[in-house]
């Protein structure tokens, strides 16, 4: 039942389709969760009693270091999914989420820079967390490299399958690292069930903002997915009838 759904969401015209359903649903639950995310994270959320009304930016630095690690592993289940089964819309996804990721990398890279300067004293700190999560934009900046330096975009897709699943191993590092070694980088809150570290009051709007985010990919990532299906399948003939029923 599984195999039989993903070949048929593997069909183009069946994914182009489904996408162009689903995309006025994301757009307006995307738009619900960012006000609603926002407008608790910076008006109701009372501020920190260390960090005052600077731990705010954790509402744009949390959800893009969480989007980091999901994006890529959101490729390297494409890029294992384009390997086993040559499906053309899984490698589609790969590539054009590397792009996306990289954006989510960078801006955590920058806002956690941005509140290191207060919190630290520095701009930046070489510490474990720190440096595999550049590491994983270094990634991302060579999955697009190496797809845009090969010309047949099926070859391309099948290599930039291979380090997509070969990167991986950097994601528990990234996830684990405050934990195996000494670091300047703020422990898990979020995740310790036992013994809360945030204020629920903290924690909504934080949770908002990133399933705000996720759904901001799924966006982004269709669309740009549609756009590439469509000039990879201009010449076929689903594609001329798309064209010739929007004309009519």
């Amino acid at each position: 039942m599984i195999m039989r759904f993903i070949y048929q969401l593997g069909s183009p015209p069946y994914f182009y389709a489904l996408s162009g359903r689903l995309l006025p649903w994301l757009s307006g639950l995307c738009f619900i969760l960012f006000a609603a995310g926002l407008y608790g994270g910076l008006v109701l959320a009372p501020a920190d009693y260390q960090q005052g009304d600077s731990f705010r930016i954790i509402y744009i630095h949390v959800p893009a270091a969480w989007m980091s690690l999901f994006v890529y592993m959101i490729m390297a289940f494409s890029g294992a999914m384009a390997l086993i089964w040559r499906i053309k819309i899984a490698e589609i996804i790969l590539i054009n989420s590397a792009h996306i990721g990289a954006v989510f990398t960078f801006l955590a890279l920058v806002t956690g820079s941005i509140w290191g300067k207060p919190m630290w004293g520095t701009w930046w700190v070489w510490d474990a967390r720190l440096t595999s999560e550049l590491l994983l934009l270094f990634l991302y900046l060579g999955i697009i490299a190496l797809y845009s330096a090969i010309d047949d975009k099926r070859k391309a897709a099948r290599a930039v399958a291979i380090l997509a699943l070969v990167g991986v191993v950097n994601i528990p590092i990234i996830h684990y690292s405050v934990e195996w070694w000494s670091t300047l980088h703020q422990g898990p809150t979020v995740t310790k069930f036992d013994k809360p570290s945030i204020d629920t009051r903290m924690l909504i709007p934080l949770l908002l903002m990133a399933f705000a985010y996720k759904f901001l990919y799924a966006i982004v990532v269709l669309l740009r997915a549609r756009n590439d299906l469509l000039w990879r399948e201009r010449r076929s003939q689903w594609v001329a009838t798309l064209f010739s029923k929007e004309g009519a």
